[in-house]
């Protein structure tokens, strides 16, 4: 019995030893860190004022992350629908604007007078000479209808050689983009094979003399010196116009179900329609 009571006695002496030594570390601990280990420790994932969990700031951004669904589609009807689209906007746009006024009775894509030179059309209205000034428009536009069928094998060649990824990109992308793509490829050969069309046209048409008068006449009434580059105005011009005619014919291709005049136009611009 004896035994037992300084067992018990031993116990009880040792684990209050414990507690004061306990006591102590606890006391050490909270004058070197500040720390109360009386307070009750933190749970996994929760925030106590010795502890704090900072979370990144996520923005909610809608993505589209579906499929392009293009059906049954392959690469190869992809390319040649689009070829076929651009083929018939070139073809169309260039049959249009070489006819007769096929540039100057279009108020999309006529030429008019060169901005630097509105003060000589203006000037030579306010002295009887409107009729100068407006044949030296008609014989720019004359000679837009006469040089631009050179842009045809131009814009045949950039059509011929689209690759199946370009072609993916322009059928989902803008209502121009086809007109984009070809511009891109084609602007500076335009130029270069336009310049000296353009140059043999307004001598054709006639369009260098006239031009020539008219500017002589208001250099005489205004005591001034103009010129003009009218080879590189024309060029630009004509450029621009083929390329305006051709996106109207892409942009109506893509909206007007009526002008997908063949099956592959069709199955093409139809599997576009399911992507908008």
């Amino acid at each position: 019995m004896r035994k037992n009571i300084f067992i018990a006695a031993g116990l009880l002496l040792s684990i209050s030893t414990q507690a004061q030594l306990f006591d102590i570390i606890k006391s050490t601990v909270k004058d070197k860190t500040g720390i109360d280990l009386n307070t009750q420790q933190p749970t996994k994932g929760s925030t106590t004022a010795a502890t704090t969990t900072t979370k990144p700031t996520t923005t909610n951004v809608s993505t589209n992350t579906s499929p392009v669904n293009l059906g049954n589609l392959t690469s190869t009807q992809i390319s040649s629908g689009l070829k076929e689209a651009l083929n018939i906007g070139v073809t169309d746009g260039v049959k249009k604007l070489a006819l007769t006024d096929g540039f100057l009775k279009n108020e999309a894509v006529k030429i008019l007078m060169p901005e630097k030179l509105r003060k000589v059309d203006a000037t030579l209205r306010s002295v009887g000479l409107g009729s100068l000034a407006d044949e030296g428009v008609k014989l720019l536009n004359r000679a837009a209808e006469d040089a631009v069928t050179e842009a045809a094998p131009i814009f045949t060649n950039a059509i011929t050689s689209m690759t199946i990824t370009d072609a993916k990109n322009i059928l989902l992308g803008n209502n121009n983009a086809a007109t984009s793509y070809l511009q891109s490829k084609t602007q500076s050969q335009l130029f270069t094979a336009f310049q000296p069309k353009v140059k043999a046209s307004l001598g054709k048409v006639g369009a260098d003399a006239v031009w020539k008068n008219l500017i002589s006449k208001y250099n005489t009434f205004t005591g001034q010196s103009v010129t003009t580059d009218l080879n590189e105005y024309v060029t630009t011009e004509t450029i621009n116009g083929v390329f305006k005619m051709v996106a109207d014919k892409e942009s109506g291709i893509r909206n007007t179900p009526a002008m997908r005049t063949t099956n592959i136009l069709q199955k093409v611009f139809g599997a576009q329609d399911a992507n908008r």
